[in-house]
């Protein structure tokens, strides 16, 4: 084939059909997003479920049509190299005034990668930086919302404005008593103002558009005086009558990392200028990595995309070398870190130990039912990669060995250059935020001694919040397997966070039994099992012996969680999960809610949880 002048009309076509598809798959992940806001308003929790796994699928998709698009109407996997770079700087000049640059560029990675062969990749043919500012991006149609409104109110007009606030949201469904919410809000920030003179600036921004997740919806924003800024949330629920409440004002920093956080499902928000949004949300976190709040919006591409860029630029600015990770080996899992960076790499082994009866497309399948599933804030989300290169002089001996042993069909090692600097390739690969494993951190107290009343406090604080993870997975339809300490992990907040997720089932996939009495005295001193166990058979009151060896252990858990080991527990969760009814689980304690409204009669009764489950 020739080569194409370099001012061929060809570049430019395939750049506009690029363009196309993502503008199509924007369109239709902003229409299901919006269409939350009418899920919430009639109720439809098992609709706003489903939506939010198909979102989840709709990037893979829409590439996947751009690819088979450019490869039938363009033959683009045949066109010289000399064509791409046009490609993309015709690309580059279809993003300006674009509203989503940023996740353009990212779309046009996708698919370029999905039909250039990998030795391409470098910032000649896609984008390894970015080529568009996201600064200042704004719609500026007559009739579009700004992306966030501000309101300036006066001590005495502030009433007035926290209830103008929630009015500017039109939502279809009556407040059960919208003056006594925003009396209670109004309340709240005035402990915030009370001993604080109002400056000349002070006002109240408010993103334009609702945070809807779970049962919730929830409105973001900050209240700024002078040279303060202080951000707050109102989540508002479902109430009695199945009339509208707000249920809390959150605020700080913690408060809204707790409701963003990585261990919880994504978001459906409406939103022009995602970027915008972002970075408002990053002035009210600024600890909190960009790559985490696209993931948190459902941008998770995007969050994908980022997170490798300061990854890269990690390697670049530090010198120690990827290891083992710390901590009891798993069977299934190879798990490595760089201890100067705070996440972890997961592979899957090539062979189990025979007590695991699974195969890699088994545990892939897990990872995915997590992503898809509502997290409730207690399991970590994941970032899946594959084909990932990494400088062999990064790793350590020991490592290469353990994966060369465990899981040889996943290693690469090979100087694709041809410069002499071998790379270390790894074909498939999980990265999720490191957390202190709880049973080292139960380990530390234990070494403390029992004479330590801060070690006292952190047994006592890991084992109940260790129950109430366990029962807010219960909620969310998930039986966590094997719920050993070593499987969950201790953030930085204090959250313990289950991440092992080989085993996890539907609580409606299992069944839940007592241990049969024993025939006679022969069954009851035997070591054997004299009953008959189905595969998806689970026997909770065994769970004691490998759980709670110790003393202090035990006491915390059987005066908080001990209904952990009876049946009847998962059961009767089980049979409500089964006939519809879907749990809220919100992220801040219930000493932050307004109202102790009483649920219907026959919604369950609360969960012993710190979290706030109606």
């Amino acid at each position: 084939m020739f080569p194409q002048r370099l001012d061929s009309p060809l570049a430019y076509d395939i750049a506009k059909a690029m363009m196309d598809g993502f503008n199509r798959h924007y369109r239709l992940f902003r229409t299901e997003s919006a269409r939350a806001k009418h899920r919430f308003e009639t109720a439809d929790w098992h609709g706003q479920q489903r939506a939010q796994r198909e979102r989840i699928e709709f990037y893979d998709l829409r590439v996947k049509e751009a690819t088979t698009r450019l490869e039938k109407e363009f033959k683009a996997g045949e066109q010289p190299m000399d064509v791409w770079q046009q490609i993309k700087l015709h690309y580059i000049g279809l993003l300006v005034d674009h509203h989503q640059p940023e996740l353009a560029e990212t779309f046009f990675n996708s698919v370029t990668t999905k039909i250039l062969h990998r030795t391409h990749f470098h910032n000649d043919f896609i984008f390894v930086r970015p080529a568009v500012s996201t600064e200042y991006i704004e719609n500026d149609e007559p009739a579009a919302a700004p992306t966030y409104r501000a309101y300036y109110p006066t001590r005495e007009t502030l009433l007035e404005t926290i209830t103008r606030i929630i009015d500017n949201f039109r939502l279809q469904r009556p407040f059960e008593d919208l003056p006594r919410d925003a009396q209670l809000v109004l309340e709240a920030m005035s402990t915030r103002l009370s001993q604080v003179k109002l400056r000349a600036n002070f006002q109240i921004q408010v993103l334009s558009s609702l945070f809807f997740r779970n049962k919730g919806a929830y409105v973001v924003g900050k209240i700024i005086n002078g040279f303060n800024e202080v951000p707050f949330a109102l989540p508002i629920l479902h109430g009695r009558d199945e009339k509208l409440v707000i249920d809390a004002c959150l605020f700080g920093e913690d408060d809204l990392q707790a409701l963003f956080s990585f261990a919880r499902a994504y978001f459906m928000v409406d939103m022009e200028v995602p970027s915008a949004y972002v970075q408002f949300l990053r002035s009210l976190m600024p600890r909190k990595p960009r790559n985490e709040i696209y993931n948190a919006l459902g941008l998770a591409k995007q969050g994908k995309t980022l997170f490798y860029r300061d990854f890269l630029y990690h390697l670049k600015h530090s010198s120690d070398k990827f290891r083992i990770a710390p901590g009891i080996k798993g069977m299934v899992m190879l798990v490595f870190d760089l201890p100067s960076f705070p996440y972890v790499f997961k592979l899957i082994k090539d062979y189990y130990p025979p007590q695991k009866d699974t195969t890699r497309e088994q545990i892939k399948g897990k990872y995915l039912l997590v992503k898809q599933h509502d997290r409730v804030g207690r399991m970590a989300d994941t970032l899946e990669y594959s084909e990932v290169a990494f400088a062999r002089d990064r790793f350590e001996e020991e490592l290469i060995a353990e994966i060369q042993k465990f899981a040889p069909s996943q290693l690469e090692i090979s100087d694709r250059d041809g410069d002499g600097h071998e790379e270390v390739i790894i074909k498939h690969l999980y990265i999720e935020r490191r957390m202190i494993p709880l049973n080292i951190y139960l380990q530390e107290a234990f070494d403390a001694g029992p004479d330590d009343e801060r070690a006292t406090s952190q047994i006592q604080h890991a084992v109940v919040e260790y129950g109430n993870a366990i029962k807010d997975l219960v909620a969310a339809n998930i039986f966590p397997g094997d719920m050993l300490w070593k499987n969950f992990g201790v953030t930085r907040h204090g959250k313990v966070v289950f991440y092992d997720y080989d085993e996890i089932e539907y609580i409606t996939d299992c069944n839940f039994r007592r241990v049969p009495a024993a025939r006679n005295e022969e069954d009851e001193m035997s070591g054997e099992i004299w009953y008959a166990v189905g595969p998806r058979d689970v026997f909770p009151e065994t769970f004691g012996p490998f759980l709670l060896g110790n003393n202090a252990v035990r006491e915390v858990f059987m005066k908080h969680h001990g209904d952990l080991l009876d049946a009847a527990f998962w059961q009767a969760h089980k049979e409500r999960i089964q006939a519809g009814y879907v749990h809220d689980v919100f992220p801040y304690e219930r000493d932050k809610r307004f109202l102790r409204w009483q649920a219907p009669a026959q919604q369950p009764t609360p969960s012993t949880s710190g979290e706030n489950h109606v």
